[in-house]
């Protein structure tokens, strides 16, 4: 199975979705090289407020990234150019972020999402994406809801650290 597309979903509603969150979509021309893509080809691109992708990108590569810009701090994000850096524990906040922005954009979109971060190749430890978010992703949610990023609920709050 192939991973879901920029170009597969409704724009509108994730156009939406990161103006929430102050970030800007910015659509490269296919087969351009991606502004800000920290892993090039199609991955989507982060330069400041701006999140660049093509018809061709991935979307669990836009709510990746997007989610880096969510959970990164204000000092970072002012100086943001391609690596979002982070540690450890703020990566698996940003992968289950992006699992909760995908539930907000379409009907199966958590399935969905955990589903292509395997095919994509993210790695857990206790073998796919969706064991992780349900057994072992407990350490995540507790820091995106210790940052304001998610509320006592699991539900986005729609604020950047």
């Amino acid at each position: 199975m192939s991973v879901l597309l920029f170009n597969g979903i409704d724009r509108a509603p994730l156009v939406h979705l990161l103006e929430r969150y102050g970030l800007e979509l910015r659509l490269v021309a296919p087969q351009e090289v991606i502004p800000g893509s920290y892993w090039g080809e199609r991955e989507a691109g982060l330069i400041g407020a701006q999140l660049y992708v093509r018809l061709d990108t991935p979307l669990h590569s836009i709510l990746h990234e997007a989610a880096h810009y969510v959970c990164m701090s204000p000092e970072r994000r002012a100086g943001l150019d391609t690596d979002a850096g982070g540690d450890h524990q703020e990566e698996n906040a940003v992968c289950y972020l992006q699992i909760l922005l995908a539930a907000t954009l379409l009907p199966d979109g958590r399935s969905r999402m955990l589903r292509d971060m395997d095919t994509w190749g993210y790695t857990f430890r206790l073998g796919s994406a969706a064991a992780w978010f349900e057994q072992d992703a407990e350490d995540a949610r507790l820091w995106l809801q210790d940052h304001g990023l998610i509320d006592a609920a699991g539900r986005p709050t729609y604020v950047c650290r």
